[in-house]
């Protein structure tokens, strides 16, 4: 079985939407209801995280799915805290695998999905993800002579960056084991950002690639990893989702 936690409590204020960002139309269908769309033939269920000021809108939401369980983000305290939200549902639920994907990360191509499927049939890893080569990286992972992530770039805390590097696309597949095991341990030892004042979930990366195995792939296209979070990533994003369906 497998999990899909969707951190989605942001309030679209950069994009200047009259909605919350999770409910944001693109390209005529809201973000949430493109995940469901793009993920609902790979996961069994979908747990969705929300800010407490929209949490009954959220719910509306989900009572016409039945595998959707909302719950609340009661302080923001960034993205780490959020998928340590959905920790009474994986032990509820026991799923094989918990995927997590940020709400806005809606471009990702079926192609990736199913590589991401079919990465985690394979026996060892205890994430896998794909990741994106680009120039002027947001994010960068830095990784060692053998090829293991050692450790996080990130602009926003201040981190001088490469002029060219690899990214996370905002798409990842934990274990149980890793969950339940590993991003608890961390969690218990993570600091918040110098920069964001958050606690945030990338940097779990490095920490479990010291520990156990970390695997990644290319994704099938750079515009997959484009997050929306701002009106010309909007615009952007409805052009390529319209150029897809051509």
């Amino acid at each position: 079985m497998r999990l899909l936690i969707v951190p989605a409590a942001g309030r679209g204020s950069r994009l200047g939407a009259a909605v919350p960002k999770p409910f944001v139309t693109v390209a005529g269908i809201s973000m949430l209801d493109r995940l469901v769309d793009l993920y609902d033939r790979h996961v069994e269920r979908f747990l969705v995280v929300v800010n407490p000021s929209f949490v009954e809108d959220a719910r509306e939401w989900g009572t016409r799915l039945p595998n959707v369980e909302i719950v609340e983000q009661r302080m923001p305290t960034g993205m780490l805290d959020a998928i340590l939200c959905a920790s009474p549902a994986v032990a509820r639920l026991h799923p094989d695998w918990i995927w997590i994907t940020w709400c806005d990360q809606i471009g990702v191509l079926p192609e990736t999905v199913v590589r991401l499927e079919t990465e985690t049939a394979i026996a060892g890893p205890a994430l896998v993800m794909p990741t994106v080569r680009r120039r002027h990286p947001y994010i960068h992972l830095a990784r060692d002579s053998n090829g293991r992530i050692t450790r996080i770039l990130h602009l926003r805390e201040g981190d001088e960056m490469p002029e060219e590097g690899e990214s996370d696309m905002g798409l990842f597949a934990l274990s149980r084991r890793a969950f339940e095991e590993g991003l608890t341990r961390y969690a218990r030892e993570a600091d918040v950002g110098l920069g964001t004042g958050e606690r945030n979930f990338l940097p779990f990366i490095p920490w479990l690639a010291e520990r156990a195995t970390v695997a990644t792939f290319p994704c099938t296209n750079a515009m997959e990893a484009l997050g929306v979070n701002t009106p010309e990533d909007l615009r952007v994003m409805e052009g390529w989702l319209r150029e897809r369906t051509r």
